[in-house]
């Protein structure tokens, strides 16, 4: 009965709030300044990372690829992060080996873990800096045959939105955080890959709308923008008119199986 009526208590603000927000849908968001501004990204030698690289050099930041204490020593404390590095085998459970399962971990998160703590110090100390995670639309909704790369997005959503909240409770609010979550791109990780929900999106499209998403400093980037419905729907819709839905969507890409039912 409390907690109800503390929520009630609480129903101003969220008038405010979402009237705040519907106003923001309609005025442009200012861009940040990232000139002079440190930025390591990891995994820049190909697809996003390479992109992003050149979308940073065009604001005259300057850009690191990368060893962290040939950074701090030659050049300075980094104040931006992508954690953009990442793997992916497209395998049933079954058909993943156990050192591909191990790798897609230390890469697509674990070296979130690595990388922010040794350059989140100095941050925390100057209360400025941006740490960029890049993740997946599969972080936040199970795909078959993925489940070692939806599991290890699913950890860096976590891993960002925990530090988010750890940054404020520290009231470090100057340092910002960024998550991208888009659909399939084409780089060539995943062969033949289709969905309903469009086509398969270009690495330039997805730069363009993370570079927006930094410089408007944004806490959440879906691409499509239509995967944010979806992970609502997802936490309301009944479990049988989902998997209807997910049905639907069809998802569709080349993939290993190595469970074999009876008579194959």
């Amino acid at each position: 009965m409390k907690f109800f009526l503390q929520c009630l208590q609480l129903l101003p603000l969220l008038i405010i709030f979402s009237l705040e927000s519907l106003l923001k849908l309609f005025i442009p968001k200012k861009r940040k300044s990232v000139t002079g501004e440190i930025v390591l990204i990891t995994g820049a030698g190909h697809g996003i990372g390479r992109l992003t690289a050149y979308e940073f050099a065009k604001l005259k930041s300057k850009l690191v690829l990368w060893d962290i204490n040939k950074v701090k020593a030659e050049i300075g404390d980094v104040s931006i992060l992508v954690n953009n590095a990442g793997v992916v085998y497209t395998s049933d459970l079954f058909a993943t080996q156990d050192p591909q399962i191990e790798k897609t971990f230390e890469v697509n998160i674990l070296a979130h873990f690595w990388t922010t703590k040794a350059f989140l110090p100095m941050m925390m100390k100057n209360n400025h800096g941006h740490i960029v995670t890049v993740a997946s639309a599969a972080g936040h909704t199970g795909v078959p045959f993925l489940l070692a790369y939806c599991s290890s997005k699913f950890a860096a959503v976590g891993f960002h939105k925990a530090l988010t909240e750890e940054l404020a409770a520290l009231e470090r609010t100057g340092i910002k955080t960024t998550c991208l979550c888009p659909n399939f791109i084409n780089t060539g990780f995943i062969k033949n890959a289709s969905t309903s929900l469009g086509p398969i999106l270009e690495p330039e499209e997805v730069v363009d709308k993370l570079m927006d998403g930094i410089l408007t400093e944004q806490k959440m980037i879906f691409i499509p923008s239509s995967i944010s419905l979806l992970t609502v729907l997802e936490r309301i819709l009944p479990e049988r008119f989902l998997a209807f839905l997910k049905r639907k969507i069809d998802i569709r890409f080349d993939a290993v199986v190595g469970y074999k039912t009876k008579g194959q």
